[in-house]
Formats: structure tokens, sequence, C-alpha cells
């Protein structure tokens, strides 16, 4: 039994979840140059052995003064954009990125068989005491402070058809939201996706924004369909006044995570709880 999960969230015995992301994003550290990256690699190299390359993440902040319109992207003009540089264990189910202005931590199937390893029990203190090696290597190398500006948690969930549906147009089959009414003219549809956002509230505050979207995907080993359904939850540290800026974002981590497992029950119907083995259903 997993003590650590809070009572009031949903279990499943089958979750669909395939990959899980807990990213922090600061100020940048123009000093965290690849050279500086290299050295941070020795620190995690013993966990952590091999190593690429990929682009670089843009600087995503939620805001909420434009009637709910996209977060806003920043980008440096006047300067190029640094790699983002992934440190990757021996499995390849989990990896370190690493840039000037994000840490993140994924966890993610690469066969397919892998067992999700829960929030309370793995990803959270691992990432936790990832992030706290970073702080020590910064300060050591006097490369500055991290000064966080949004927190980002997000699961990614393949949700098979389990025999509850048999086409991409089934969308109500796997939604709660979405309801295919007959008519005059066209047929049932090919496929279909949704988009929905949800703001997140703290203490009478909005504290950052809850986005769901599903859309249709295709499984690469046997090509059958699949909904892929993205659940993120970003916005700052909560209550930085009074915690540190790690405290706060782990905090809002958890908040986000709450959103993240209840939102996902909610929005999913009872057919496919079933098919996932729902364990309890309190919210």
């Amino acid at each position: 039994m997993r003590t650590l999960r809070p009572k009031d969230l949903p279990d499943f015995e089958r979750p669909p979840v395939t990959e899980t992301v807990l990213s922090l994003q600061f100020e940048p550290l123009p000093a965290l140059n690849s050279v500086q990256i290299g050295r941070l690699w020795e620190r995690y190299r013993s966990d952590f052995p091999y190593v690429e390359e990929h682009p670089p993440l843009e600087h995503v902040v939620e805001r909420f003064d434009r009637g709910g319109q996209d977060p806003i992207r920043v980008t440096i003009e006047d300067r190029p954009l640094p790699l983002r540089v992934w440190f990757l264990d021996a499995t390849k189910t989990q990896l370190i990125q690493v840039q000037t202005d994000r840490f993140i931590h994924n966890w993610r199937k690469v066969t397919g068989e892998e067992e999700y390893p829960h929030y309370d029990e793995v990803i959270r203190p691992a990432f936790k005491r990832q992030v706290e090696r970073l702080e020590e290597f910064l300060k050591g190398q006097d490369l500055g402070t991290l000064k966080i500006d949004q927190c980002e948690i997000t699961y990614i969930n393949h949700i098979e058809q389990s025999g509850v549906w048999q086409q991409h147009g089934e969308l109500e089959s796997v939604f709660k939201n979405w309801s295919k009414r007959p008519m005059a003219f066209l047929p049932d549809p090919e496929d279909a996706a949704a988009h929905i956002r949800y703001l997140i509230r703290h203490n009478g505050e909005v504290a950052g924004r809850f986005h769901a979207t599903l859309q249709a995907g295709w499984k690469t080993k046997d090509d059958s369909p699949v909904f892929i359904m993205n659940l993120t939850a970003r916005g700052k540290p909560l209550n930085p006044q009074q915690q540190s800026g790690l405290d706060g974002a782990f905090s809002f981590f958890d908040l986000g995570r709450q959103w993240i497992v209840k939102g996902f029950k909610d929005l999913t119907t009872e057919s496919m709880h079933h098919a996932w083995r729902i364990v309890h259903a309190d919210t």
C-alpha cells in the first residue's frame, strides 16, 4: 500500500500514464554555458551516464491579464540560443534536462512495459534531490541563484481502446466534455481533438492554469489507434513571501498534481475508469 499518496485522490491499478514531467523555469543564468553544463553533468554522471543535445525550449509564462489568452513566450533575439542538454539514465526511462533557464526531470516509458513510479514515493523526492544538487553546484561555481518564475507539471497519457472504443471519431467514449450529435449531412467524424483550460486557484487567488488536450495518435509497434491526453499545470511558486523559492515551487507541484489527477478523473468516462481499474474515486 502506498502510504504517502493523499487519500482524497482517485487511484487506478492500470493508469495510462506514459510520461511525467516536472519543470522549473527561472530567470536565465548566462554563466550556465555549455562548459558549465558539462561540469554539472559530472555531478549526475553516476546515475545519468548518457548525454544528448536538443534545441532549447521557449521561456513560457502564464498570464491572466489578457482575457485568458495563450501564455507569453519569451525569446532573446540578440544572442544565439543555448542548447538544451539531456542527462539520461542507463534505461533511458529517466532523464534530466538543463538549459540556462530550465531544469526538468522526465520519467517515460521506453518499451511500454515499465511500471509507473508514483509521484509521492519516487518522482517528487528524486527531483527535489536533483534540484538541491543543482543549487549546490551553482553556489560552488558562483554562477548565480535560481529565481523561479514558473513551475510546470505534466502527465502524458496514451489511452488505448481497452474494449471501450474503436475509432478516433468516438471521442465521447473517452472524454466527458464531448458529445456526438447526429448530423443531417455529415457522417461520423474520422477523428477529433479537444483543448480545455482552467484557472487554478489557491487561497482565493489565481495561482496558475490547468491545460487538458486530447488528440488522435497511433501506437508505433502495431499502428493501433490511441488517444494522447496531455495534462499540464503551470504557475508561479506558491506563497513565495512565506517560503523559499524551492519550497514554494514544490508546493505548486503538489497542487498541480492534485489538479491533474482529479481533473483526469473528471474529464474521462466511467467506462474508461473501469478499464483502468479504478481503486477509489474520492474527489
